[in-house]
Parts: C-alpha cells; structure tokens; sequence
C-alpha cells in the first residue's frame, strides 16, 4: 500500500498517473496547498522541501520500516524500480528514461510554472518576465517535437518520462499556448489522454478543488509566505 500525499497539480498527476498504470494499490491524503497544509510539521517530516507530492510507502522491498518519499522525479523513479515497470531493463534505456526525466524536473516543470506564475498569479504583469518565459517554454516544446518526430513516445515505450512531462504540457487554461507549431507533441500528448489510467488519473483532480479560484488568502499562503513558516 503505497500512502500518496497529493493536490491536483502538473506533479500530483504524474503520480497518480503511475499508480493507476501499474495498478498499485494506494490512499489518497489531500495536500491542500492553498490552505497551507504543507507547512504542517507532520508533512514536513515527509517532505522537509513543504512541496508536495509525496509517498509513504508501508511495504518496502526491503521488508523494513515504511520509507517516505519526496520529490516527484524521485517517486517516479522509486516506484519504477520497486514495480519493474515503465523504466527499462537495460543501462542505454535506463539512461533514456533518466535523462528525459531530468529534463523535466530541471528545464520544463519549472520554465513552465514561471510562465504560469507570471501569467496567471503575478499580482501585476511584469512583461520582461512573461516574455521570457514564454519563449523558454515555446523553446522546450520544440526540444520535445522534435524528440517525437520519429518515436512513438519519449523514450520510445511508454515510460515514467512521458508521465512527467504529460502533465506539464500546456497546463494553464488561463494563459493557453499556442501548440499549433508542435505538431508531434499534440500527437503524443493526445494518445497519452485516451488511456483509461491517465483518464483515471485526471479525473481525480475534480475531487480535490481542481479548478477552485484562488482567493487572496490562498495567494498568500502560496507565494508569500516566509521561510522562516517552513
């Protein structure tokens, strides 16, 4: 059993989208970010970072305590190589797979949120920063097509990459990007959509205040509060 700490986020989905695709059994425990719960001490024992997502995992392999987990790219990871799924078995598709995934963790998870922060959330539009981050990701996405133009998905099967960087494609209602240039990547991102797990996946969100206007307390709660809470 596999306790997954989760909000409706691009990096809550990419866990959820593992666990409904390797069929693990696992408990959902809300994160409410916009209410501060990941400034908890309890969660913070979990994740010292207060980002969520995070795992507890009761049945490790090595038959010890339950080990907790932070960090999305890590999960993915840990849970790949606990289940000896959607990773690779050999050192040229594992590095496939890892280098993918790193290029999600440190290049479009965070050009993309910085878009979205100064797109959507900033308080005042501040167009340097909107300019610059909207032609990284444009930038990225291109790195992405052209990756698919002759692969089926990232790594060439189905792996955790494609499940990092699915949820980050274009995930601001607020401020759509134009993806008509990338035609691979609309391709790809749209045969991911139809499996029944990413559909399982997705549509927890509506469970868990996906969509919900954020108030003036929550912009607080989210970008400005001190570290000295965490």
């Amino acid at each position: 059993m596999i306790d997954l700490y989760y909000w409706p986020t691009p990096n809550g989905h990419k866990i959820t989208l593992f666990l409904e695709e390797a069929g693990l059994a696992y408990t959902i425990h809300p994160v409410d970010i916009g209410a501060g719960d990941q400034f908890r001490p309890e969660y913070l024992e979990i994740s010292p970072n207060n980002k969520m997502p995070a795992i507890v995992d009761q049945a490790p392999a090595d038959g010890g305590l339950p080990l907790s987990v932070f960090e999305s790219g890590a999960i993915l990871l840990y849970l790949a190589n606990k289940t000896g799924k959607f990773f690779a078995d050999d050192l040229r598709g594992r590095v496939e797979v890892n280098q993918w995934l790193h290029w999600q963790m440190s290049g479009l998870g965070p050009m993309t949120g910085q878009y979205g922060h100064f797109h959507v959330y900033a308080p005042e539009p501040i167009p340097y920063a909107q300019d610059r981050y909207k032609r990284e990701v444009l930038r990225l996405l291109g790195v992405l097509d052209k990756r698919l133009q002759d692969r089926e998905f990232i790594a060439g099967h189905y792996s955790i990459a494609d499940m990092a960087v699915h949820p980050w494609i274009n995930p601001y209602s607020k401020a759509p990007l134009d993806l008509t240039p990338f035609a691979n990547v609309r391709r790809w991102h749209a045969a991911i959509a139809e499996r029944p797990a990413v559909q399982r996946a997705y549509a927890l969100a509506q469970q868990y205040g996906a969509n919900r206007e954020m108030t003036p307390e929550m912009r607080k709660i989210l970008f400005g509060t001190p570290s000295s809470t965490a």
